[in-house]
């Protein structure tokens, strides 16, 4: 395993004049049913460092993930979780879908980050206006970082804290669809997952604009 995330980068914009960062990431986007989660965790000068064994939520066990959580609930300024449904999806597209569930986690934050720190080069969470700069601009600067869900702590600790989350809730969706095997696939394209929509066809939480495996194709009616 790599070396673990730091706040090297956080403390960086800190020294800038950031007043606090908050490390964003999501889970989901590429799941076939179930919502869309992102985590936030908002950190500043004062943040001890992260907790022993914090990574990116991919590279650690489900067991590993479930025993950061009580350490991550206590861990930087504030935390919190935004979702969106797989209906968000279909009628918001992904990536709307990603920005509804990130706006959504920010608002639930006691106050707002000064900078939020993306994984990647796409800036999923600011509407198209902002990046040409609306009249109604966002209070928070989003600074892009690739690969800061490994390199960035306050990042990890978002990931780590969406994927519990998510994968909880997939449990709980699969004693409702049991057929599809959530409880372990998480709602992504595992073969038992994928012979399920080819016998059973879509159930209501899956995305029902995406090309599934299953999906009837529209009424015609002349």
């Amino acid at each position: 395993m790599p070396p673990g995330p730091t706040l090297e980068t956080e403390l960086a914009l800190i020294e800038k004049g950031t007043a606090t960062v908050g490390g964003m990431d999501e889970v989901g986007r590429g799941a076939l049913a179930g919502p869309v989660c992102v985590g936030v965790v908002v950190v500043g000068a004062s943040t001890s460092p992260p907790p022993a064994g914090l990574a990116d939520s991919k590279l650690l066990s489900p067991a590993r993930r479930e025993h950061l959580i009580p350490q991550l609930a206590e861990w930087g300024l504030d935390r919190s979780l935004g979702w969106a449904s797989a209906a968000e999806i279909d009628r918001e597209g992904i990536v709307g879908a990603l920005r509804l569930a990130g706006l959504r986690a920010l608002g639930r934050l006691k106050d707002p980050p000064a900078v939020v720190l993306l994984d990647g080069k796409h800036n999923w969470l600011s509407a198209p206006d902002d990046l040409f700069g609306s009249a109604d601009p966002a209070p928070w600067r989003v600074h892009m970082k690739v690969k800061a869900d490994l390199h960035c702590a306050c990042v990890a600790a978002a990931s780590v804290l969406a994927k519990v989350a998510r994968d909880q809730r997939m449990v709980e969706l699969a004693a409702k669809y049991p057929a599809y095997g959530w409880q372990a696939n998480k709602g992504y394209g595992a073969p038992a997952h994928l012979a399920a929509l080819e016998h059973l066809g879509l159930s209501p939480e899956h995305r029902q604009s995406w090309a599934l495996p299953g999906r009837r194709p529209p009424d015609v009616r002349s």
